[in-house]
């Protein structure tokens, strides 16, 4: 099977669809596109949340460039997108496969045409791991992690008349996180039962560090797990070819530092990054927290996305009220960011001395400073914090070029 070969190629627009003004009319993605609909000409209203076409390409290609010059293999996590033309955008870029949270992501990835799917957590639900049995036996892919016995026999249950293994890799976990063994002791005990159940392959080791505060404790973590898959190793239970991966999008440089190179003798490793939230980027979190600000020589990523919205009332001095809230915008990890005002005449201008105060559902308040002015009508353009939050939102985003060209949809399954 086979990912889209186009960024969009989805189910089209209609009246159902949000952020576009389409009362009547019903468009193919593929008519959509080929209108090339100016974002500002009538067939939007507000707010609509929009993706700039030329960051998206830069930062696919320069994580994929990362990954080569570094030798790992990559799978982006597709919890932050759940986008399936993004999905193949990244692996035409050479990514190795595409992570995933849940079981349904899971599921929507296989019907979406991804070979290869790695499940960046425990998985215990017996009727998903039946289905998985099931589509493994016709070819399908798939890894996900363990960090008890439970788990394992969970999974031996499910694949108990398969006629290929189900791979897990043992997680190691550090105290106040999420999964994950807590300790090396604890981590040979499930891996020696993952290697004694039948129907059960252990394929490697996973960790995640991006719940780190610290670089210093990111890499002391990332140091902990090359140590245990050492040991692991040494006591004979992982095979020839092995699979370690970690990497969110927080401390990806540190993973070819601690993870990188043929360090595990005798036997051929892989080592992949599972970073998601590159795929757009942001002007929020994901500003501060990039990699990138601490090696610039290896590559920067461009904020690719854009939620516009109209001003709707000035009722007092200093505060402005927009109609964008907490349905379309995310919150979670920062407010958005007021970047570009676009005043009734079309003439846009930066957005100076104007912050977000708070969101409710459908209002945004915007404290205004000395100088700053909106007036009821004008459009604000805000870039995002967090994106892993903000695509859930959005069923079909418009992608659009630097001038403002709508060329491409993006489609979402959550």
């Amino acid at each position: 099977m086979s990912g889209p070969e186009r960024i969009g190629g989805g189910t089209g627009v209609d009246w159902r669809t949000k952020g576009f003004w389409q009362p009547d009319d019903a468009w193919t993605a593929e008519e959509f596109a080929a209108a090339r609909h100016d974002l500002f000409g009538g067939a939007f209203t507000w707010p609509v949340m929009v993706a700039r076409r030329t960051a998206i390409a830069h930062n696919i290609d320069t994580l994929a460039a990362y990954c080569v010059r570094h030798g790992l293999a990559f799978a982006p996590h597709g919890k932050s997108t759940m986008a399936p033309s993004l999905f193949a955008a990244q692996l035409r870029a050479g990514a190795w496969g595409i992570s995933a949270a849940t079981a349904n992501q899971v599921l929507a990835m296989r019907r979406l045409g991804v070979p290869r799917v790695l499940l960046a957590n425990e998985l215990l639900d017996p009727t998903p791991l039946r289905w998985l049995a099931g589509e493994v036996r016709h070819g399908f892919e798939f890894l996900c992690f363990v960090d008890s016995a439970d788990g394992v026999a969970a999974i031996a249950a499910a694949a108990v008349d398969a006629d290929r293994p189900l791979r897990v890799l043992v997680e190691l976990g550090h105290p106040g996180g999420r999964t994950g063994c807590r300790t090396v002791t604890e981590l040979t005990a499930v891996a020696r039962a993952a290697v004694a159940a039948p129907g059960v392959e252990l394929a490697g080791v996973a960790g995640y560090e991006g719940g780190l505060s610290t670089v210093d404790d990111a890499a002391a973590y990332l140091a902990s797990v090359r140590a245990a898959t050492l040991e692991l190793a040494g006591k004979g239970l992982l095979g020839d070819d092995v699979i370690v991966t970690a990497g969110g999008s927080r401390y990806f440089d540190l993973v070819p530092a601690h993870l990188g190179g043929a360090w595990l003798p005798g036997r051929a490793l892989w080592t992949v990054l599972r970073s998601g939230a590159y795929v757009s980027h942001d002007d929020g979190i994901y500003r501060g927290w990039t990699p990138f600000r601490r090696i610039p020589e290896e590559g920067s990523l461009d904020a690719a996305l854009e939620i516009w919205a109209q001003v709707t009332s000035t009722p007092e001095d200093g505060l402005a009220i927009v109609g964008m809230g907490k349905r379309e915008a995310p919150y979670d990890e920062g407010l958005p960011v007021p970047l570009r005002v676009r005043r009734r005449d079309g003439t846009v201008e930066p957005a100076r001395g104007i912050e977000v105060r708070r969101l409710n559902d459908h209002h945004t308040y915007l404290g205004l400073g000395p100088g700053a002015r909106l007036h009821p009508g004008d459009l604000v353009c805000f870039g995002i914090s967090h994106p892993c939050t903000a695509f859930d939102k959005w069923r079909v985003i418009p992608v659009i070029e630097d001038d403002y060209a709508v060329t491409d949809l993006i489609d979402t399954y959550f």
